[in-house]
């Protein structure tokens, strides 16, 4: 599971800058004149107002005059179905070099011709998506590349993401510093990601064996006392109802 199909190359990934993007474009210039495929892909459809983000139609445009020489084609969330299945035929089957895309392409497309996968405000993406989208590409022979950009001025949380995509392939260590920088989310209540309950002694990430004696233990004393009823545990099972965010009864979800 650690190791890449026979014939596969790892994919390269690159962080580049939004103000670099000439030299990105004579990148993709190069793979494409060689006879290879590309996906550039954009977080939002349409400008928004609210949002200072690069846009699909925006991007589609200027790509098409920065590339007249090659055939492009996009696909996004908005499209009819038919019309989508259109523009993915074309692209795998070679009338289109370029694919100008939202994040419907991060699964379920294997084209192992394409080699270029460019994720524009790849700031604005989490670490498991950046992951999938990369993933569209290297399915084939050939040296494929993942170049994320995105603006210059970034948070510490976010130049880890990029800089831990840039490190490696791996889609375990990918996993673990999604949970170091998330958190593991609320395991009682909704929240997906941030510092769960009450409970700050043990580090999910970092902890694992220490949790795992814990629950061993746990075990134990569920299996000895299991109505919490032993005048030995009650100060234990008091202080447990006392940290409980909410009642949940776990065993009425299936």
């Amino acid at each position: 599971i650690d190791e890449l199909p026979p014939g596969r190359k790892p994919i390269t990934t690159l962080h580049k800058y939004d103000d670099q993007m000439t030299s990105l474009y004579a990148g993709i210039r190069r793979q494409v004149s060689e006879g290879r495929q590309a996906y550039i892909v954009y977080p939002l459809i349409k400008e928004s107002e609210k949002i200072d983000l690069k846009n699909l139609e925006e991007g589609y445009e200027q790509l098409r005059e920065a590339f007249p020489e090659y055939r492009l084609g996009k696909v996004h969330g908005k499209m009819k179905p038919a019309e989508k299945e259109e523009e993915m035929r074309r692209f795998v089957s070679g009338e289109t070099q370029i694919l100008v895309a939202t994040t419907v392409i991060e699964v379920g497309v294997n084209v192992p011709n394409a080699t270029i996968m460019v994720i524009i405000n790849a700031e604005r993406f989490g670490l498991s998506q950046l992951h999938q989208l990369r993933g569209r590409v290297g399915r084939g022979a050939d040296q494929s590349f993942c170049i994320l950009v995105s603006k210059r001025k970034l948070s510490n949380d976010t130049r880890k993401r990029l800089d831990i995509m840039c490190e490696t392939n791996d889609g375990f260590r990918i996993a673990d510093a999604d949970l170091k920088l998330r958190g593991p989310g609320d395991l009682e209540g909704t929240q997906q990601s941030g510092i769960a309950f009450d409970l700050k002694i043990a580090n999910v990430a970092k902890d694992g064996q220490l949790i795992q004696m814990a629950r061993d233990e746990a075990a134990k004393i569920v299996d000895s006392d299991p109505t919490c009823s032993k005048s030995e545990y009650s100060v234990m099972w008091q202080r447990l109802k006392a940290l409980r965010k909410s009642n949940v009864y776990f065993g009425a979800i299936s």
